[in-house]
C-alpha cells in the first residue's frame, strides 16, 4: 500500500503506468486523491465534489485505457451530466445539465476519473479566480495571492498535489495564466484541435480546451491519448530561430524579476544550441485594445445566451459587477467594438508575418508575479479592474486571436520563491515542436512538481 503522499508525487503518466501494470488499483489512487482534496479544502479549488461518482467509475475503469485511473477535475464551465454547472455565477441557481459535453465524454473515455468541478471566475471572464459565488481560490505557493484564471481551480488542485492533471480552457490566456501563477505547464493548442464547444460560432474563434499539468511529458501524453497532436512541421532539434521580447505593447511596466526570467529562459535556449534574438514587442497596442474590446463582446453574448444554455434558469440580476461592466463596455461602444473585431480577424496574418523570421517566440505570460487576492476582485470599480487586468496580462490574448499554439513553462522564480511562467509561442500547427522544445528545457532546468504543504496550510 502506497501512502497518499507517495502517490501525490507521481505524474499522470507514472500513475497510469502503475495502474496498467496492476501494481496499484484505480480505487487506491482515487481514494488517496480524495484524501488530499479534503486536506486542501481551505484553498477552495472545488465548487462541486463528485467523490462517490468517481469511486463508482474507478471500480469498473478499463486499466488498458491511455490514462486509466488518473484522477482529475472538470472546469466548472463545462457540462457533466447530472453534476451542477455554476459557471462561477450566483445566477446559475443550481442548474444541472442532462448531458455531458463531447469533450468531457472524450476525457472520460481516456479513463480519467473526475473528483469534481474546479473553480472558475464568473463565465471565465477575468484572470483571477475569486467568484463571489464561493469566494477566492488560493494559490498553493502563497495562500494570500491569486492562482490566476480562469482555470484557477484546476491549477490550484495540480499545484497543491491533489491531482497530477486537470481540465482547463483558454479564451484569452486561461490555461497559461494559472499555469504561470501556480508553477505548472499549460499548453494552449492550435485553433481547431480541441475548440471550446460553440466557440466556432463566435465572430473570432478564440477558445480551446486543454489541461494543466506538472510535467511536459503529461501534456504530451494527453495530446497523444486524444489523438489530436498535429503532425509537426519541424522538430525542436537545434538550432531553432527564437525571438524574445521582455516589454509589453504599451510601455506599461514589466517587473524586473519577470524580465530577468525571460532573459534567463533565452540563455537556457542558447545553451541548448538554439539561436536567440532579442527584439522589441512585435505587436501593437491596437492589437491588445482590439482583443479587450472583443472580450467585452464575448461577455455581452454570454449574458444573453446563458438563459438558453441553462434552460432559462439563469438570473442576470445576480451577475457580478465585473461581468455587467464588461457587457456594458460593449454596449456603450458597439461601433468601436465591431471595428475592432474586423481588425482582429486579420491578426492571424500579421502574426504570421512576425513568425516568418522565427520558429518560436518567447515572452511573458504575466507582467508580474501573482497579485494579492482582491487586486482583481469582481466587485471592485470596473475601470480600476480593467486597467489592472490589461497591465498584468499584456499579451496572452493575442495567441488566441492568431489561433496559434503557446505553452507556459515554470522556468522562473522571484525572491519570495513565487513561480514566474514563461510563454513559448509558435506557428499554427507547431504544437508538437513546442512540446519537444519544452521537454528539453525541463530536462535542462527541472522545476518543483508541487507546492510544499507548509506553503498553503499556514
Amino acid at each position: 500500500m502506497r501512502s497518499s503522499d507517495e502517490l501525490r508525487d507521481l505524474s499522470a503518466t507514472e500513475t497510469a503506468a502503475l495502474i496498467r501494470s496492476r501494481a496499484i488499483s484505480p480505487l487506491e489512487v482515487l481514494d488517496a486523491a480524495i484524501t488530499r482534496a479534503e486536506a486542501a479544502r481551505g484553498l477552495n479549488p472545488l465548487v462541486t465534489e463528485t467523490f462517490e461518482r468517481a469511486r463508482a467509475r474507478a471500480r469498473s475503469v478499463d486499466p488498458s485505457l491511455p490514462l486509466a485511473g488518473v484522477p482529475f477535475a472538470v472546469k466548472d464551465l463545462a457540462h457533466v451530466a447530472g453534476v451542477p454547472t455554476a459557471w462561477g455565477s450566483r445566477g446559475a441557481n443550481g442548474f444541472v445539465p442532462k448531458k455531458s459535453e463531447p469533450f468531457v465524454l472524450k476525457l472520460e473515455a481516456l479513463g480519467l476519473l473526475s473528483i469534481g468541478k474546479s473553480a472558475t471566475p464568473e463565465l471565465g471572464l477575468t484572470g483571477t479566480t475569486e467568484a463571489l459565488l464561493r469566494g477566492p481560490c488560493r494559490n498553493p505557493w502563497d495562500r494570500t495571492r491569486s492562482v490566476g484564471g480562469s482555470s484557477g481551480g484546476a491549477a490550484c488542485l495540480v499545484a497543491a498535489g491533489v491531482l497530477p492533471m486537470a481540465h482547463a480552457s483558454d479564451g484569452g490566456g486561461s490555461i497559461r495564466i494559472p499555469a504561470a501563477c501556480a508553477g505548472l505547464v499549460g499548453l494552449k493548442p492550435t485553433r481547431g484541435l480541441i475548440d471550446l464547444e460553440g466557440s466556432n460560432l463566435l465572430p473570432v474563434n478564440i477558445a480551446v480546451n486543454g489541461v494543466v499539468t506538472r510535467t511536459v511529458a503529461d501534456q504530451s501524453a494527453f495530446y497523444d491519448a486524444i489523438g489530436l497532436a498535429p503532425a509537426r512541421s519541424a522538430c525542436a532539434k537545434p538550432p531553432l530561430r527564437i525571438g524574445l521580447f521582455t516589454t509589453s505593447t504599451s510601455g506599461r511596466p514589466v517587473a524586473n524579476e519577470v524580465r530577468d526570467a525571460i532573459v534567463a529562459a533565452g540563455k537556457l535556449c542558447e545553451s541548448l544550441g538554439h539561436r536567440v534574438e532579442e527584439l522589441a514587442c512585435p505587436f501593437a497596442e491596437q492589437d491588445v485594445d482590439d482583443f479587450l474590446s472583443y472580450w467585452a463582446l464575448v461577455a455581452w453574448i454570454q449574458l444573453r445566451t446563458a438563459r438558453l444554455m441553462m434552460s432559462r434558469q439563469f438570473e442576470p440580476s445576480k451577475v457580478e459587477p465585473w461581468t455587467h461592466g464588461m457587457a456594458n463596455h460593449f454596449a456603450r461602444q458597439k461601433l468601436t467594438v465591431l471595428r475592432a473585431v474586423s481588425r482582429l480577424r486579420g491578426f492571424g496574418r500579421r502574426y504570421g508575418e512576425v513568425m516568418q523570421r522565427f520558429d518560436v517566440i518567447v515572452n511573458m505570460v504575466t507582467a508580474d508575479v501573482p497579485p494579492k487576492l482582491g487586486y482583481l476582485a469582481p466587485d471592485i470599480d470596473f475601470d480600476t479592474h480593467f486597467e489592472r487586468l490589461r497591465t498584468w496580462l499584456p499579451v496572452t490574448g493575442l495567441w488566441n486571436a492568431a489561433g496559434a499554439p503557446a505553452i507556459t513553462l515554470p522556468l522562473g522564480r522571484n525572491a519570495q520563491d513565487l513561480p514566474i511562467g514563461i510563454q513559448f509561442g509558435a506557428k499554427p500547427g507547431d504544437d508538437r515542436l513546442l512540446l519537444e522544445l519544452a521537454a528539453t528545457l525541463e530536462e535542462a532546468a527541472p522545476w518543483p512538481r508541487v507546492a510544499p504543504a507548509e506553503r498553503w496550510t499556514k
